[in-house]
């Protein structure tokens, strides 16, 4: 038997929420290689996505991408708008993706966030905030999308685990009784 618990995962969606804006503002813009930083907007994002997917998703997405774009010096907008269209392809099956698969889930994510960080990169470099091609996608995509990656691996993991490996409301006790 499956039981939704509404509040366990309202309270755990804030806590990986205040983690994320945490690392958001106080790791990212201090940890990088070359000129690209880890994106936690992007990975709480994707968390939300892969797990609940849907409406729920997409929203996350829309509200994170603002969150990183009051945060950085960038154009408004522009992470809010590839957070929703990546939140919208993550999500659109609307189940648990992360639940026992990390290779899955960990591919998805990678592709997702290459294509975020490109496009974000290029429009950077659109508005005049970056200096050639080579400089967005050599010293700021591909770090950003390195930095990324690395740093959804945790999240990853731990979710996987934790929908894999938990409990099922006394299923295995019934069983055992019943011998």
């Amino acid at each position: 038997m499956q039981v939704a618990d509404r509040t366990r995962d309202v309270r755990g969606t804030v806590l990986l929420a205040v983690a994320c804006a945490v690392l958001q503002l106080a790791v990212a813009p201090n940890v990088g290689i070359g000129n690209g930083r880890a994106n936690f907007a992007l990975v709480f994002a994707a968390c939300v996505a892969l797990r609940h997917g849907g409406r729920r998703g997409v929203v996350t997405g829309f509200l994170s991408g603002l969150f990183f774009d009051l945060s950085t010096t960038g154009p408004i907008g522009l992470m809010a708008f590839c957070l929703t269209v990546a939140c919208y392809a993550l999500g659109i099956e609307v189940r648990d993706r992360m639940a026992g698969e990390l290779s899955s889930t960990m591919a998805h994510f990678a592709a997702v966030s290459l294509g975020v960080s490109l496009v974000y990169h290029l429009a950077m470099l659109l508005v005049g905030q970056a200096g050639s091609l080579i400089d967005v996608v050599v010293f700021r995509t591909l770090p950003t999308w390195a930095l990324t990656v690395v740093s959804f691996l945790p999240f990853a993991y731990y979710y996987s685990r934790l929908r894999a490996s938990g409990p099922e409301l006394g299923a295995g006790r019934l069983s055992r009784r019943g011998r």
